[in-house]
């Protein structure tokens, strides 16, 4: 019998967004809210729908970490993972992890957060992760996105790409957004904010 857990990252699993928090642990509080200060019209735009996610988000990411050489931001985003992320997993998640290995599912991270900063973690839980990717040009991180946010549809993109659901008894899914609906959309059982 094959069974299969997908799970939404921020939000879902983590008390606060990893984003964010990356930015404050490398820029410091005042640091962040000066970034979000300078890039205010885009944010509004976003909120207004002028704007796409994936744009904003990038504009963003140019602003904090634009031109950065990779190792360094790399190193950045190992540290991040080993200060930072444990003490922002939900407990319930953790436990929800156990239940789910005893009961033989394979566990997937499916975030639109960076592949930099979720990876190790992942790897240390034992989880595979499907991610946003970072576009990186002469081994500097440029702000842009590579392909697509991981985020609504381009979920259940990256999940078909690499797993072929119909191959699976139990398909699971875990989320705490509208852009996990299509991810929650494909499983036998969804579960919604389902650790607070």
């Amino acid at each position: 019998m094959r069974r299969i857990a997908f799970f939404d990252f921020d939000g879902t699993i983590t008390t606060k967004d990893t984003m964010l928090e990356l930015f404050r642990y490398r820029y410091g509080t005042a640091g962040l809210w000066w970034g979000f200060a300078i890039n205010s019209p885009f944010l509004f735009a976003l909120k207004a729908r002028m704007l796409s996610r994936k744009k904003a988000k990038q504009r963003i990411l140019k602003w904090f970490f634009g031109g950065q050489p990779l190792e360094e931001f790399q190193d950045t985003c190992d540290r991040f993972c080993a200060d930072i992320v444990p003490g922002l997993i939900r407990p319930k998640a953790l436990e929800e992890f156990r239940r789910l290995r005893e009961q033989g599912f394979e566990i997937v991270i499916v975030s639109a957060s960076a592949e930099n900063w979720l990876m190790q973690w992942c790897q240390t839980q034992g989880l595979t992760c499907l991610a946003t990717q970072l576009q990186v040009q002469d081994n500097r991180i440029t702000g842009k996105i590579a392909g697509e946010n991981c985020h609504g549809k381009e979920k259940v993109l990256r999940i078909r790409q690499h797993f072929q659901l119909e191959s699976y008894d139990d398909i699971y899914a875990y989320g705490d957004t509208s852009g996990d609906l299509p991810m929650l959309d494909i499983a036998h059982r969804c579960f919604y904010k389902p650790f607070r």
